[in-house]
């Protein structure tokens, strides 16, 4: 098992050694690149968004509700101030990253795996493509360049979303909750969130390139790929999370 482990690491570290170099035709490379921003970005705008308006609601209510039945006396402008602290610490880089990660770690494995097993990939390498290079590198530069802006996106909503919940439910005012956010957050947070989410796209690209450009057999071992994928991703991003968190916050 462990003997395993290892030997796939290696695998994954040539591969990403034959997909992160000077692309062979760079009029393509751009061309591919567009495709995979609207593929694996833009496509995730709506879930991005939804996901991100009923949690910070949800997000503010807890908070409230904490608030309320502590026994110091907490201003209700403190509601805002965490809720925006909750979302750019925890929610919107990581959450939304583990969400991205089912979404779109799926779409990558299968669409590489099912190249792999329709020989599609053998004739790119038959005709001097370098195929990782083709078809895995746009997929990474493309989430890391657009994923911090998905990010940034959920933060924007999820406060939204808790502004929201405030309206509805009147637990507290529009004031008080605007003044929380416009509370100070040290500038640390921002590149602590930032930073994981650059790490956690390069992990929710590559990691699932690896599993569909080895897939071996045929359309359900292509399926088998796909959830090994988001499993292995998921579990990579935890782990990167933790490592992130002890090297800039500890």
């Amino acid at each position: 098992m462990l003997k395993t482990f290892f030997t796939a690491v290696g695998e994954y570290i040539i591969l990403l050694g034959k997909s992160i170099q000077k692309p062979q035709k760079m009029r393509v490379f751009w061309k591919l690149f567009m495709r995979e921003i609207n593929d694996l970005g833009v496509n995730s705008f709506g879930l991005v968004i939804f996901t991100s308006i009923f949690v910070g609601a949800v997000v503010a209510i807890q908070m409230f509700n904490n608030f309320d039945a502590s026994s110091f006396p907490i201003p209700p402008s403190f509601v805002g101030y965490a809720t925006k602290a909750v979302l750019v610490l925890e929610f919107s880089p990581t959450i939304i990253s583990l969400i991205l990660a089912g979404k779109v770690g799926s779409y990558i494995a299968s669409s590489i795996g099912t190249m792999r097993v329709s020989e599609q990939i053998d004739a790119l390498d038959i005709m001097g493509v370098n195929s990782p290079n083709f078809l895995i590198f746009p997929k990474i530069i493309a989430c890391v360049i657009f994923n911090p802006l998905l990010i940034a996106i959920s933060i924007v909503f999820g406060i939204g979303g808790g502004y929201i919940a405030g309206v509805l439910t009147g637990n507290w005012t529009t004031n008080d909750y605007i003044v929380g956010i416009q509370m100070y957050m040290p500038n640390l947070f921002i590149y602590y969130a930032f930073t994981k989410t650059i790490v956690f796209a390069f992990i929710i690209a590559s990691v699932p390139a690896y599993f569909g450009y080895n897939v071996k057999g045929g359309s359900l071992e292509v399926g088998r790929a796909s959830t090994q994928a988001v499993v292995w991703t998921m579990v990579f991003i935890i782990l990167s999370e933790l490592l992130l968190t002890q090297l800039i916050l500890s």
